[in-house]
């Protein structure tokens, strides 16, 4: 067995009278590839920037190796949009020029964009940058923080491509159940202020934990079974001068029984959207739509015919187009030329990238999302919906101001759903949201009777909703002609291709 390079010993961590972690521990080797799970708000960002520094431990101690060469991707961006590429990866690195190409070309960043202005590149291609200057520093162990909610799907294979070959350890947080699955060989899961490190995958922990917990409650019923039969004995005789001796025994032998503790359930996430009336026809049409920018023409002779219930996923790499294509739908942006329009009567909820940022920090959850409830919704309707988003009891009263940023997240969620429009249009929705609360608004989304259009590059989730596909690229958008899984597996080809003979 490798022996430790990272240890957690007793960590604790506390945001005013919140516990996050106590007494927590756990200890991690250069082989071991853990897929980081748990309920948001349960610790993991917090665990993160623990490790790598930029938050310190209210107690406990982080021991380091010697051998220990820890990177992690950065969240904000470490260039300056001046220099270009080539420049910022030997100045954030020290690296020689040739080994930053040649590790760039991993990442499919080409020689020609090596001499290019990093403002010039999409958000996609800056993330590639970025995931290019981790791995330049040679180490040994990697913190992946939520990659997924600021990589797209080609991106994301081509980092699942270099994490199944690379030499070292990792945590990966990440609601992607698909992303875990082909890269993580170990479970590391936050719960109750404690860390509990597992050698398998999510679903093997998953359906372990479900087992232990199923034994722990049979044997606790056994034990409360066997309690009550020596309690009869000593209720029946334990007054009687011929019994009493056995009595004294009986009652020494209830002492000594012992259940097994059993953390507090948590609760499941369960969503149910409200009802809509049915409706057939066309949900929305466009022709010839252009969109875009004042400075900058996007797509142009966009052709898409939506029917009522249909639910599209809209897919591309990031910088292409999709977000725009749908601010434009959603009226956020003007069309650049065209024509467009939805059906009668069709009423649209947006949920945008920047919306939990747009949260009034003054107000409390109920007050939120009793100012987005359609008329129509009632008190015990609102409370429902707050209590399938886990804001149950005294939660309703919280201060947004206090909440994190997954809670925000599902309240924006919970808000966008009590409108009861018949247009959902959701962008990157599963971002901050742990894998429950996704697979159960996946589920949800599924049985949906109005219209969605949605962009996500989260495998599980698109499987789960999309009835058709938008693919945005090369100045296009237009509809894909095979399934989800077509698409993906197109998409992997590619890479595995384009990886095997690089330009």
């Amino acid at each position: 067995m490798q022996p430790a390079i990272l240890q957690l010993k007793e960590i604790h961590k506390s945001y005013g009278a919140r516990v996050i972690f106590d007494n927590a521990t756990v200890t991690l080797n250069s082989e071991q590839k853990a897929g980081f799970i748990g309920r948001n708000g349960a610790g993991k960002s917090t665990l993160c920037k623990i490790i790598i520094g930029q938050e310190a431990a209210d107690d406990g101690q982080v021991i380091q190796s010697n051998n220990l060469r820890l990177s992690y991707l950065e969240q904000h961006d470490p260039f300056t949009h001046a220099e270009t590429v080539l420049e910022f990866l030997t100045r954030y690195t020290g690296e020689e020029a040739w080994r930053c190409g040649e590790l760039a070309a991993r990442f499919q960043i080409s020689n020609d964009q090596l001499g290019m202005k990093v403002k010039s590149l999409s958000g996609g291609y800056q993330t590639r940058m970025k995931l290019t200057a981790m791995f330049l520093s040679d180490p040994n162990f990697l913190i992946l923080d939520e990659p997924s909610n600021y990589l797209d799907l080609k991106t994301l294979i081509l980092l699942e491509e270099f994490l199944q070959d690379f030499n070292g350890g990792f945590i990966i947080v990440s609601h992607d159940r698909e992303f875990l699955k082909k890269t993580c060989d170990h479970t590391l899961e936050a719960e109750n202020g404690q860390l509990t490190l597992y050698p398998g995958t999510v679903a093997e922990y998953l359906t372990f934990k479900q087992e232990q917990e199923q034994q722990a409650v049979n044997y606790n019923r056994g034990v409360e079974e066997k309690r009550k039969q020596l309690q009869r004995f000593v209720d029946r005789f334990g007054a009687t001068a011929s019994k009493a001796s056995q009595a004294r025994s009986k009652m020494k032998q209830i002492e000594k029984l012992e259940t097994i503790e059993i953390a507090e359930a948590q609760s499941n996430v369960h969503i149910r959207i409200p009802e809509l009336p049915k409706r057939q026809g066309v949900a929305f049409r466009c022709k010839d739509l252009e969109i875009g920018y004042p400075e900058k023409l996007v797509a142009k002779g966009i052709r898409v015919d939506a029917d009522h219930g249909a639910r599209i996923a809209i897919l591309g790499e990031n910088g292409q187009g999709k977000t725009t294509f749908m601010r434009t739908i959603a009226g956020d942006l003007p069309a650049r030329g065209g024509t467009m329009r939805w059906g009668f009567h069709c009423e649209v909820a947006y949920y945008a990238q920047h919306v939990v940022a747009a949260l009034d920090k003054t107000q409390d959850v109920f007050t939120h999302l009793e100012k987005c409830a359609a008329p129509s919704v009632s008190r015990q309707e609102l409370l429902a919906m707050a209590g399938s988003f886990l804001f149950k009891g005294n939660d309703v009263r919280k201060s947004i101001a206090v909440l994190s940023g997954g809670e925000c997240a599902r309240l924006c969620l919970a808000g966008l759903l009590l409108m009861k429009r018949s247009i959902l249009l959701l962008d990157e929705p599963t971002n901050h949201l742990d894998f429950e609360t996704v697979e159960a608004l996946g589920s949800a989304l599924h049985k949906f009777q109005g219209t969605l259009f949605f962009i996500s590059h989260d495998r599980t989730f698109v499987n789960m909703v999309a009835t058709q596909i938008l693919e945005v690229r090369n100045g296009a958008v237009a509809h894909y002609p095979g399934t989800y899984s077509d698409y993906v597996y197109r998409l992997e080809q590619q890479v595995r291709k384009e990886l095997a003979n690089p330009q």
